[in-house]
C-alpha cells in the first residue's frame, strides 16, 4: 500500500510547539525518574551485561515502549503537515531517543549499569514501527501489553512493587507482551475480518529476583510462558466518530482479555478461559 505524496505545506509553528512540548515531557520524565527510581547516589559510568535478567521480559518491555512512543509521536507529527516519510522517521527517532537518557542513568547507577541489550531492544521497537510503515504504510504486526497482579510482590515489595502502579511496572510475573496480527493484512482476498487478530504472547513465572539463579536459590523454579489467543485491532473497527477513533488508537496498545492457550515447557499446556 503506497500513500499519495503529501500536498500540504508543513506548519512550522506547530512543529516547533510539538518539539518544545516533547522536550519538556522528555526532560521532566528524566528528572522524575532520576529522583524516584535511582535510590542510591550515581557513581562512575559502567557497563552491565543483563541479557539473562528477568528471562528477557524487560527487553520485551523496552521494545514495546519504543514502538508505542514511535507510533504516538508519528501521529502527533501528522498534525504539523510534514511529509509521511518525515513523520515516520521523526517518530521512530523519538521512540529510540526518549529512552536513551534512561540507559545513560543506568550506566551511572551502582545498582544497574549501561546495557547494550536494552539499547538494542529500544532500537528494535523503533525499527518495528518504521519498517512496517515504510514497507506497507500500515501496522500489520502490533505489539500489545496485558497485566495482572500476582502474589510475588507481597513477598518482595521492595523489588516487585508496593502500590498497584509499582506492581504493574515492576512485577514481570504478571506481565505479558503480545504480537497481534490480522491474517487479512497478509491475505487481501480473505474473508477473515480485518479487525480480528491472532495474538502470540510471552510471559514468565516464579521470578522473585532479577537473576534466575537467585530465584532458584530462594526455592523457586523460573520458567517461560508462551500464549496463543485472539485479539481485536481497535483501529480497524468501522468507527466514524473522531473522538472514538482517537481512543481506539490509544487503547490499541492493550491486548483485550480473551481465552488463551498457555505453553509452559515442563508445566505443560493449559487452557486459560479468561486471560489478561
Amino acid at each position: 500500500m503506497v500513500s499519495a505524496p503529501d500536498s500540504t505545506a508543513p506548519d512550522y509553528r506547530k512543529l516547533h510547539r510539538i518539539f518544545a512540548a516533547q522536550s519538556a515531557v522528555y526532560l521532566g520524565s528524566v528528572y522524575g525518574l532520576s529522583k524516584s527510581w535511582y535510590k542510591n547516589p550515581l557513581t562512575n559510568f559502567h557497563f552491565r551485561d543483563d541479557r539473562q535478567v528477568w528471562l528477557q521480559m524487560d527487553k520485551a518491555g523496552h521494545l514495546f515502549t519504543a514502538y508505542q512512543i514511535s507510533r504516538y509521536t508519528a501521529e502527533i507529527y501528522r498534525s504539523a503537515g510534514i511529509s509521511r516519510r518525515q513523520r515516520i522517521l521523526y517518530g521512530a527517532l523519538s521512540g529510540f531517543v526518549f529512552q536513551t537518557p534512561i540507559e545513560l542513568l543506568d550506566g551511572f547507577s551502582p545498582d544497574y549499569g549501561f546495557s547494550v541489550s536494552d539499547v538494542l531492544a529500544n532500537l528494535a521497537g523503533s525499527v518495528l514501527f518504521a519498517g512496517q510503515m515504510l514497507a506497507w504504510d500500515e501496522l500489520r504486526i502490533v505489539p500489545k501489553f496485558s497485566g495482572h497482579f500476582t502474589g510475588y510482590a507481597e513477598m518482595r515489595p521492595a523489588l516487585l512493587g508496593r502500590s498497584g502502579a509499582e506492581r504493574m511496572l515492576k512485577d514481570y510475573n504478571g506481565q505479558t507482551y503480545w504480537l497481534s496480527v490480522s491474517p487479512r493484512s497478509f491475505l487481501k482476498g480473505s474473508r477473515w475480518p480485518a479487525w480480528l487478530c491472532i495474538s502470540v504472547g510471552y510471559g514468565i513465572e516464579n521470578m522473585v529476583a532479577a537473576e534466575p539463579g537467585k530465584s532458584r536459590g530462594m526455592g523457586y523454579a523460573p520458567y517461560r510462558q508462551y500464549y496463543l489467543s485472539l485479539d481485536v485491532d481497535l483501529t480497524r473497527l468501522p468507527i466514524r466518530n473522531r473522538f472514538l477513533r482517537t481512543m481506539a488508537t490509544v487503547f490499541n496498545s492493550v491486548k483485550i482479555p480473551a481465552p488463551a492457550v498457555e505453553f509452559a515447557g515442563r508445566e505443560g499446556i493449559r487452557f486459560r478461559p479468561f486471560y489478561f
